[in-house]
């Protein structure tokens, strides 16, 4: 049986919460008198007063969670706060609540989508929230990732699954302590790129706005031409931070803690840094031989683009599009890719694709050896049955939701390439798609209603990891 009351209680501190960050852009807004004050006023007394009441009503002695419980609320939790993170966006003149909505997912969610443009004159607390919204969505998705899936056993993370992913009442204070530790992390990366970008010759106010969709893998920018409107410098602290967002938080906080770098030995960080390191290597050699870049450059643009795709950044440089068909279909797979289970990116995940291929090669030594046992390991943990089914549904889901995603974009009358690689890059979480319209030089501000709460859906279903959601469809979850 579903208990609605402490799932209410908790959507209350959620908002409460949102209402407290909400008070940063205000702030702003009244320190260079722009008109948006009003806006944030509005928007914090009305979703002050929700969170109240829904404290109020959900009140009860005993917090008690089952599994249903938890499955509903990860994701009532991001489409509510979505639904009145979106307010003050609705408020600000010029933006209908599709657009509000659009924007407010794309950031929660990490995504960095955008239908804004005319962002280097746009108000600061406009700005300032876009950016905020990126980096709350970063750490909720860590938390989430690291306490919650593999609790819930979700596309193959029971692999990550720690003391602190068993919701018992005796876990619930090492979840705590794992949350702070990782926020507190999560704000000294933020705070570290910050400086980097200030010293990189950004003024204070752009450093702190792309510290925190740098960290949070988000993408969003001060600028309409993104990156590409700051020094070679800042691209380089751009490339180191991004990577750093999609590597384990809590390998961060395990290196602290154990002062020790051996935490590093994690196949997926290796496998992560290397899969960069080659794709970056070999795009920015064919950029030197093929376009007389020089090497420096072919490798500051290439390991740029690279990271910021990979890791679902989406951050624009240059228009990747333009360098040619090898290029193009790179960055279509690398779409594809994501980083590392427990960071803020998107995408597939490394370990997964590293989970697949050695399903795969413990499936050929069974060709050659039929009365073999084989068991296959990754970081030295069995990959149990229940790992592989959990892995082989997510992979069936994420591409059916893709092709479905698609259909309904050329439905609104989008062209192909934009239907696909939109439906791509939403589910994923990247940002920019490919081609003319929401390339990495345009924007999704032109595509109709019906695509931009499509592919917000599309958001939301990848940031949750699909199964999350997909599972409130089943008839049996609502029997009680």
């Amino acid at each position: 049986m579903l208990n609605f009351r402490p799932l209410l209680f908790i959507l209350g501190i959620f908002l409460s919460t949102l209402t407290v960050f909400m008070f940063i852009p205000l702030l702003f807004a009244l320190f260079y008198s722009e008109e948006t004050v009003g806006a944030f006023m509005i928007s914090s007394l009305v979703t002050a007063t929700v969170a109240t009441a829904c404290m109020h009503q959900g009140k009860s002695k005993r917090l008690n969670l089952n599994i249903r419980d938890m499955f509903l609320l990860t994701s009532l939790t991001w489409l509510i706060v979505s639904i009145f993170a979106a307010m003050p966006f609705t408020l600000y003149h010029g933006i209908n609540y599709t657009d509000a909505f659009f924007e407010t997912m794309s950031g929660i969610t990490t995504t960095g989508s955008t239908v804004l443009s005319g962002l280097d004159t746009m108000d600061h607390s406009i700005l300032i929230w876009r950016s905020l919204l990126q980096w709350l969505g970063g750490i909720g998705f860590i938390v989430m990732a690291v306490a919650v899936l593999p609790f819930l056993n979700v596309g193959g993370m029971r692999l990550f699954r720690t003391e602190s992913s068993d919701w018992s009442d005796k876990a619930i204070p090492r979840t705590q302590d794992m949350a702070k530790n990782l926020f507190y992390i999560y704000i000294l990366l933020t705070v570290l790129c910050g400086f980097a970008y200030h010293m990189a010759g950004m003024s204070w106010f752009e450093a702190i706005n792309h510290a925190m969709t740098t960290l949070s893998t988000g993408g969003y920018s001060t600028s309409d031409s993104s990156m590409a409107a700051f020094s070679d410098n800042a691209h380089w602290v751009g490339i180191v931070f991004m990577a750093a967002g999609g590597l384990p938080m809590l390998m961060f906080v395990n290196c602290i803690q154990q002062r020790s770098l051996l935490v590093w030995n994690d196949a997926q960080v290796k496998g992560f840094l290397l899969f960069i390191f080659t794709v970056s290597s070999c795009l920015a050699f064919w950029l030197w031989s093929s376009r007389e870049i020089p090497p420096i450059d072919a490798m500051r643009l290439a390991s740029f683009n690279v990271v910021s795709v990979v890791t679902t950044t989406g951050y624009g440089l240059t228009d990747y599009t333009a360098w040619g068909a090898l290029a193009n279909v790179t960055f279509l797979f690398l779409m594809f890719a994501g980083s590392c289970s427990g960071s803020t990116s998107g995408g597939i995940k490394i370990f997964r694709f590293q989970i697949a291929i050695a399903i795969m090669r413990e499936q050929l030594k069974q060709q050659f050896h039929p009365n073999g046992v084989f068991k296959e390991r990754y970081n030295n943990r069995p990959i149990g049955d229940d790992i592989v089914r959990s892995l082989v549904t997510f992979i069936l889901l994420f591409m059916f939701v893709i092709i479905a995603l698609s259909v309904i974009l050329v439905m609104t009358g989008l062209d192909p390439t934009t239907s696909f690689t939109g439906a791509i890059t939403a589910v994923t979480n990247v940002g920019p798609g490919l081609g003319h319209i929401i390339g990495p030089a345009g924007n999704f501000s032109s595509l109709p209603d019906v695509a931009k709460w499509a592919l917000a859906i599309g958001m939301l279903l990848g940031r949750l990891e699909i199964l999350t959601v997909a599972v409130l469809f089943h008839p049996g979850f609502w029997k009680y």
